[in-house]
Protein backbone atom coordinates (compact mmCIF):
# COMPACT_ATOMS: atom_id res chain seq x y z
CA UNK A 1 0.00 0.00 0.00
CA UNK A 2 1.75 3.50 -1.22
CA UNK A 3 0.47 6.99 -0.83
CA UNK A 4 1.26 8.94 -4.03
CA UNK A 5 2.33 12.92 -3.12
CA UNK A 6 0.90 15.85 -5.01
CA UNK A 7 3.52 16.30 -8.01
CA UNK A 8 4.45 19.47 -7.36
CA UNK A 9 5.45 21.41 -10.72
CA UNK A 10 8.81 23.29 -10.71
CA UNK A 11 10.08 25.82 -13.06
CA UNK A 12 11.67 24.07 -16.74
CA UNK A 13 9.27 21.38 -16.09
CA UNK A 14 11.26 20.38 -13.44
CA UNK A 15 8.56 18.12 -11.23
CA UNK A 16 9.56 17.08 -7.54
CA UNK A 17 7.68 13.19 -7.18
CA UNK A 18 7.73 11.63 -3.72
CA UNK A 19 6.52 8.32 -2.46
CA UNK A 20 5.46 7.83 0.91
CA UNK A 21 4.65 4.13 2.56
CA UNK A 22 1.28 3.85 4.85
CA UNK A 23 4.44 3.43 8.00
CA UNK A 24 4.37 6.36 8.77
CA UNK A 25 0.74 5.77 10.42
CA UNK A 26 1.69 2.81 12.18
CA UNK A 27 1.13 4.09 15.83
CA UNK A 28 0.76 1.04 18.00
CA UNK A 29 2.89 2.12 20.79
CA UNK A 30 1.90 3.94 23.44
CA UNK A 31 4.54 6.98 22.95
CA UNK A 32 3.44 6.82 19.57
CA UNK A 33 -0.10 6.92 20.55
CA UNK A 34 0.57 10.05 22.24
CA UNK A 35 2.09 11.40 19.72
CA UNK A 36 -0.45 11.01 17.06
CA UNK A 37 -2.99 12.36 19.33
CA UNK A 38 -0.55 15.78 19.57
CA UNK A 39 -0.74 15.54 15.48
CA UNK A 40 -3.94 16.06 15.65
CA UNK A 41 -3.97 18.63 18.59
CA UNK A 42 -1.61 21.15 16.03
CA UNK A 43 -2.38 19.98 12.33
CA UNK A 44 -5.77 22.01 11.90
CA UNK A 45 -3.95 24.91 13.37
CA UNK A 46 -1.46 27.46 10.94
CA UNK A 47 1.36 27.13 13.71
CA UNK A 48 4.97 26.28 12.44
CA UNK A 49 6.12 23.12 13.72
CA UNK A 50 9.48 21.57 14.31
CA UNK A 51 10.03 17.87 14.17
CA UNK A 52 13.02 16.86 16.27
CA UNK A 53 14.32 12.85 15.94
CA UNK A 54 17.11 10.82 14.91
CA UNK A 55 18.01 10.00 11.72
CA UNK A 56 15.07 7.41 9.94
CA UNK A 57 13.21 7.83 12.81
CA UNK A 58 9.54 9.13 9.76
CA UNK A 59 10.16 13.20 10.34
CA UNK A 60 9.50 13.77 6.52
CA UNK A 61 6.62 11.14 7.45
CA UNK A 62 5.36 13.32 10.26
CA UNK A 63 5.43 16.08 8.73
CA UNK A 64 3.87 14.81 5.58
CA UNK A 65 0.39 13.11 8.46
CA UNK A 66 0.65 17.15 9.76
CA UNK A 67 -0.72 18.22 6.63
CA UNK A 68 -3.04 15.91 5.20
CA UNK A 69 -4.78 16.89 8.79
CA UNK A 70 -4.70 20.46 8.15
CA UNK A 71 -7.09 23.03 5.89
CA UNK A 72 -4.01 22.52 2.93
CA UNK A 73 -4.34 19.11 2.79
CA UNK A 74 -5.68 19.64 -0.95
CA UNK A 75 -2.67 22.13 -1.62
CA UNK A 76 1.14 21.09 -2.51
CA UNK A 77 3.76 19.68 -0.20
CA UNK A 78 7.01 20.37 -1.03
CA UNK A 79 10.12 18.72 1.13
CA UNK A 80 13.22 20.33 0.74
CA UNK A 81 16.35 18.69 2.08
CA UNK A 82 18.34 21.89 3.47
CA UNK A 83 21.67 19.18 4.41
CA UNK A 84 21.72 19.43 -0.04
CA UNK A 85 21.67 22.64 -0.63
CA UNK A 86 25.32 24.91 -1.16
CA UNK A 87 25.38 28.46 0.33
CA UNK A 88 25.21 29.31 -3.61
CA UNK A 89 22.47 27.17 -4.58
CA UNK A 90 19.84 27.68 -1.38
CA UNK A 91 19.09 31.01 -1.90
CA UNK A 92 18.18 30.72 -5.55
CA UNK A 93 16.67 27.00 -5.16
CA UNK A 94 14.26 27.95 -1.89
CA UNK A 95 13.53 31.69 -3.10
CA UNK A 96 14.23 31.73 -6.72
CA UNK A 97 15.66 34.07 -9.21
CA UNK A 98 15.17 36.40 -11.94
CA UNK A 99 16.51 36.15 -15.09
CA UNK A 100 20.23 37.62 -15.38
CA UNK A 101 20.44 37.31 -11.59
CA UNK A 102 23.74 35.46 -12.20
CA UNK A 103 25.80 33.79 -14.99
CA UNK A 104 23.36 30.87 -16.21
CA UNK A 105 20.51 32.10 -14.94
CA UNK A 106 18.78 32.56 -18.83
CA UNK A 107 15.15 32.19 -17.41
CA UNK A 108 13.55 33.63 -14.41
CA UNK A 109 12.43 30.71 -12.02
CA UNK A 110 10.22 30.33 -8.99
CA UNK A 111 11.46 28.83 -5.57
CA UNK A 112 10.12 26.04 -3.25
CA UNK A 113 8.65 28.84 -1.46
CA UNK A 114 6.50 29.82 -4.17
CA UNK A 115 5.88 26.40 -5.56
CA UNK A 116 4.36 25.42 -2.47
CA UNK A 117 1.99 28.75 -2.54
CA UNK A 118 -1.28 27.63 0.10
CA UNK A 119 0.31 24.38 1.22
CA UNK A 120 3.04 23.26 2.98
CA UNK A 121 7.13 23.20 2.85
CA UNK A 122 8.76 20.91 4.74
CA UNK A 123 12.46 21.87 5.52
CA UNK A 124 14.73 18.61 6.69
CA UNK A 125 18.13 19.62 8.21
CA UNK A 126 17.60 22.84 8.98
CA UNK A 127 19.93 22.89 11.06
CA UNK A 128 22.65 23.09 7.91
CA UNK A 129 21.28 26.63 6.58
CA UNK A 130 23.82 29.17 6.57
CA UNK A 131 22.96 32.31 9.07
CA UNK A 132 22.89 34.43 5.42
CA UNK A 133 19.80 32.11 4.22
CA UNK A 134 18.62 31.73 8.38
CA UNK A 135 17.70 35.63 8.03
CA UNK A 136 16.09 35.36 5.40
CA UNK A 137 13.84 32.57 6.70
CA UNK A 138 13.24 34.54 9.57
CA UNK A 139 11.87 37.78 7.16
CA UNK A 140 9.63 34.45 5.43
CA UNK A 141 7.97 33.89 9.34
CA UNK A 142 7.98 37.33 10.25
CA UNK A 143 6.18 39.41 6.92
CA UNK A 144 5.20 36.35 4.85
CA UNK A 145 6.90 37.23 1.94
CA UNK A 146 10.19 36.79 -0.63
CA UNK A 147 12.35 38.27 -2.53
CA UNK A 148 13.52 36.20 -5.73
CA UNK A 149 17.93 36.75 -6.08
CA UNK A 150 18.24 39.26 -8.67
CA UNK A 151 14.90 41.38 -7.56
CA UNK A 152 13.49 44.30 -4.98
CA UNK A 153 10.39 43.66 -5.78
CA UNK A 154 8.27 41.31 -2.55
CA UNK A 155 6.19 38.50 -3.38
CA UNK A 156 3.78 37.80 -0.49
CA UNK A 157 3.51 34.05 0.15
CA UNK A 158 1.01 31.36 1.63
CA UNK A 159 2.84 28.35 3.31
CA UNK A 160 2.61 26.67 6.33
CA UNK A 161 6.35 26.07 7.38
CA UNK A 162 7.05 22.76 8.58
CA UNK A 163 10.91 22.27 10.36
CA UNK A 164 12.73 19.21 11.24
CA UNK A 165 16.21 18.25 12.63
CA UNK A 166 18.51 15.12 13.98
CA UNK A 167 20.43 17.90 16.09
CA UNK A 168 20.27 19.64 19.20
CA UNK A 169 19.34 22.78 18.06
CA UNK A 170 19.41 24.43 21.52
CA UNK A 171 23.19 23.60 21.12
CA UNK A 172 23.62 25.18 17.95
CA UNK A 173 21.98 28.22 19.22
CA UNK A 174 24.62 28.34 21.92
CA UNK A 175 27.17 27.77 20.24
CA UNK A 176 26.26 30.58 17.85
CA UNK A 177 25.68 28.80 14.54
CA UNK A 178 21.81 29.10 14.71
CA UNK A 179 19.56 32.23 15.30
CA UNK A 180 18.15 32.37 18.49
CA UNK A 181 14.92 33.83 17.05
CA UNK A 182 14.34 31.85 14.76
CA UNK A 183 14.30 29.11 16.70
CA UNK A 184 11.43 30.27 19.34
CA UNK A 185 9.51 31.44 15.88
CA UNK A 186 10.45 27.73 14.25
CA UNK A 187 8.95 25.49 17.66
CA UNK A 188 5.51 26.99 18.18
CA UNK A 189 4.27 23.60 18.21
CA UNK A 190 7.48 21.25 19.05
CA UNK A 191 6.96 17.52 18.29
CA UNK A 192 9.70 14.81 19.46
CA UNK A 193 9.66 11.76 17.17
CA UNK A 194 11.51 8.84 19.71
CA UNK A 195 14.18 6.12 18.21
CA UNK A 196 12.40 2.84 17.53
CA UNK A 197 14.31 1.28 20.18
CA UNK A 198 12.07 3.39 22.43
CA UNK A 199 8.84 2.62 20.84
CA UNK A 200 9.08 -1.33 20.70
CA UNK A 201 5.51 -1.42 20.44
CA UNK A 202 5.38 -0.03 16.91
CA UNK A 203 8.69 -2.80 15.96
CA UNK A 204 6.44 -5.89 15.05
CA UNK A 205 3.51 -3.78 13.21
CA UNK A 206 5.60 -2.16 11.49
CA UNK A 207 8.00 -5.33 10.42
CA UNK A 208 4.94 -6.51 9.72
CA UNK A 209 3.86 -3.54 7.10
CA UNK A 210 6.86 -4.31 5.44
CA UNK A 211 6.93 -7.74 4.83
CA UNK A 212 2.78 -7.48 3.43
CA UNK A 213 4.31 -4.56 1.19
CA UNK A 214 7.49 -6.20 -0.19
CA UNK A 215 5.58 -9.33 -0.70
CA UNK A 216 2.96 -7.94 -2.85
CA UNK A 217 6.06 -6.16 -4.74
CA UNK A 218 7.85 -9.59 -5.28
CA UNK A 219 4.06 -11.25 -6.12
CA UNK A 220 4.33 -13.83 -3.35
CA UNK A 221 2.54 -14.77 -0.50
CA UNK A 222 3.87 -12.87 3.02
CA UNK A 223 6.13 -15.62 4.94
CA UNK A 224 5.60 -15.72 8.76
CA UNK A 225 7.88 -14.23 11.45
CA UNK A 226 9.41 -17.12 13.48
CA UNK A 227 9.05 -16.32 17.49
CA UNK A 228 12.77 -15.98 17.27
CA UNK A 229 12.90 -13.60 14.73
CA UNK A 230 10.42 -11.76 16.34
CA UNK A 231 12.19 -11.37 19.61
CA UNK A 232 15.19 -10.44 17.86
CA UNK A 233 13.46 -7.29 16.11
CA UNK A 234 12.36 -6.49 19.42
CA UNK A 235 15.55 -6.95 21.53
CA UNK A 236 17.69 -5.09 18.69
CA UNK A 237 18.98 -1.44 19.01
CA UNK A 238 18.06 -0.36 16.03
CA UNK A 239 20.24 2.59 15.11
CA UNK A 240 19.04 2.90 11.56
CA UNK A 241 15.53 3.01 13.26
CA UNK A 242 12.41 2.40 10.32
CA UNK A 243 14.51 2.72 7.10
CA UNK A 244 16.69 0.41 8.80
CA UNK A 245 13.82 -1.93 9.77
CA UNK A 246 12.65 -1.61 6.24
CA UNK A 247 15.48 -2.83 4.69
CA UNK A 248 16.16 -5.56 7.11
CA UNK A 249 12.73 -7.06 6.14
CA UNK A 250 13.25 -6.75 2.30
CA UNK A 251 16.59 -8.61 2.71
CA UNK A 252 14.79 -11.42 4.77
CA UNK A 253 12.38 -11.54 2.11
CA UNK A 254 15.05 -11.96 -0.71
CA UNK A 255 16.90 -15.49 1.26
CA UNK A 256 13.94 -16.53 3.82
CA UNK A 257 12.70 -20.30 3.17
CA UNK A 258 9.58 -22.44 3.55
CA UNK A 259 7.24 -19.31 3.72
CA UNK A 260 9.23 -18.59 7.50
CA UNK A 261 11.59 -15.61 8.50
CA UNK A 262 13.88 -16.38 10.92
CA UNK A 263 16.54 -14.36 12.93
CA UNK A 264 19.05 -15.66 10.94
CA UNK A 265 17.70 -14.48 7.78
CA UNK A 266 18.54 -10.50 8.82
CA UNK A 267 21.25 -8.71 7.86
CA UNK A 268 21.34 -5.94 10.95
CA UNK A 269 23.80 -3.65 9.88
CA UNK A 270 23.60 -2.14 13.33
CA UNK A 271 26.57 -4.63 14.77
CA UNK A 272 28.47 -4.07 11.85
CA UNK A 273 28.48 -0.15 12.04
CA UNK A 274 29.43 -0.50 15.63
CA UNK A 275 32.24 -2.75 14.74
CA UNK A 276 34.07 -1.14 11.82
CA UNK A 277 33.54 2.50 13.49
CA UNK A 278 36.67 4.85 12.78
CA UNK A 279 37.34 4.70 16.91
CA UNK A 280 36.93 0.95 17.25
CA UNK A 281 39.47 -0.41 14.50
CA UNK A 282 39.77 -3.88 14.65
CA UNK A 283 43.15 -4.13 13.02
CA UNK A 284 44.30 -4.17 16.45
CA UNK A 285 43.16 -8.18 17.06
CA UNK A 286 45.52 -9.36 14.30
CA UNK A 287 48.09 -9.06 16.98
CA UNK A 288 46.03 -9.60 20.23
CA UNK A 289 45.55 -13.00 22.27
CA UNK A 290 41.40 -12.53 21.77
CA UNK A 291 39.99 -13.31 18.78
CA UNK A 292 36.89 -11.05 17.30
CA UNK A 293 34.82 -14.70 17.24
CA UNK A 294 35.84 -15.25 21.46
CA UNK A 295 34.09 -11.45 21.91
CA UNK A 296 31.29 -12.30 20.18
CA UNK A 297 30.66 -15.56 21.81
CA UNK A 298 31.13 -13.70 25.10
CA UNK A 299 28.61 -10.72 23.71
CA UNK A 300 25.64 -13.16 23.71
CA UNK A 301 26.36 -15.07 26.40
CA UNK A 302 25.72 -11.99 28.40
CA UNK A 303 23.43 -10.65 26.30
CA UNK A 304 23.12 -7.62 23.47
CA UNK A 305 21.30 -5.20 25.76
CA UNK A 306 25.05 -3.71 26.79
CA UNK A 307 26.24 -4.21 23.59
CA UNK A 308 28.00 -0.86 23.56
CA UNK A 309 29.40 -1.19 26.63
CA UNK A 310 30.87 -4.57 25.93
CA UNK A 311 32.15 -3.80 23.00
CA UNK A 312 33.51 -0.25 24.93
CA UNK A 313 35.17 -2.75 27.13
CA UNK A 314 36.55 -5.51 24.87
CA UNK A 315 37.71 -2.99 22.26
CA UNK A 316 39.74 -0.67 25.00
CA UNK A 317 41.25 -3.30 26.44
CA UNK A 318 42.41 -5.34 23.67
CA UNK A 319 43.81 -1.98 22.46
CA UNK A 320 45.56 -1.06 25.73
CA UNK A 321 47.61 -4.56 25.30
CA UNK A 322 48.53 -4.48 21.94
CA UNK A 323 50.20 -0.65 22.58
CA UNK A 324 51.99 -2.83 25.68
CA UNK A 325 49.66 -0.58 28.00
CA UNK A 326 51.03 2.92 26.64
CA UNK A 327 48.15 5.53 27.35
CA UNK A 328 49.19 7.75 24.79
CA UNK A 329 49.64 4.85 22.01
CA UNK A 330 46.10 3.71 22.87
CA UNK A 331 44.47 7.05 22.64
CA UNK A 332 46.31 7.54 19.15
CA UNK A 333 45.19 4.34 17.57
CA UNK A 334 41.67 4.47 18.83
CA UNK A 335 41.59 8.29 17.19
CA UNK A 336 40.29 9.57 20.84
CA UNK A 337 42.25 11.89 23.67
CA UNK A 338 44.40 10.71 26.04
CA UNK A 339 42.12 11.59 28.79
CA UNK A 340 38.80 9.57 27.57
CA UNK A 341 41.29 6.46 27.39
CA UNK A 342 42.14 7.14 30.74
CA UNK A 343 38.36 7.38 31.74
CA UNK A 344 37.75 4.21 30.03
CA UNK A 345 40.66 2.23 31.36
CA UNK A 346 39.81 3.02 35.25
CA UNK A 347 35.48 2.68 33.66
CA UNK A 348 36.21 -1.20 33.04
CA UNK A 349 38.89 -1.72 35.61
CA UNK A 350 41.67 -2.14 33.34
CA UNK A 351 43.42 0.99 35.61
CA UNK A 352 43.58 2.24 39.05
CA UNK A 353 42.45 5.96 39.64
CA UNK A 354 46.01 6.73 41.63
CA UNK A 355 47.81 5.31 38.46
CA UNK A 356 49.89 8.23 36.26
CA UNK A 357 49.26 9.07 33.10
CA UNK A 358 52.45 7.08 31.31
CA UNK A 359 54.42 9.47 29.07
CA UNK A 360 54.92 8.84 25.38
CA UNK A 361 57.19 6.70 24.03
Amino acid sequence: MEINLDIVKHPESRQLMRTVKASAYVFEDQNSKRLMSYIEQIAPSEATALIIGETGTGKELVARKIHLLSNRKHQPFVAVNCGALSDTLAETELFGHEKGAFTGAINQQIGWFEAAQGGTIFLDEIGDLSPNIQVKLLRILQENEIVRLGSRKTHKIDVRIIAATNIRLEEAVYAGNFREDLYFRLKVASLNILPLRLRIGDILPLAQHFIDDYSQSLKRKSPELSPEAQQLLQDYHWPGNIRELENAIHHALLVCKNGVIQSYDFQLSGFKHSLLSSEYNLSIYQNSDQTLKHILFNWFEQGIENLDELLEAEITEAAYEYCHQNQLHTAKLLGVSRNIIRARLIKHGLLSPNTRIQASA
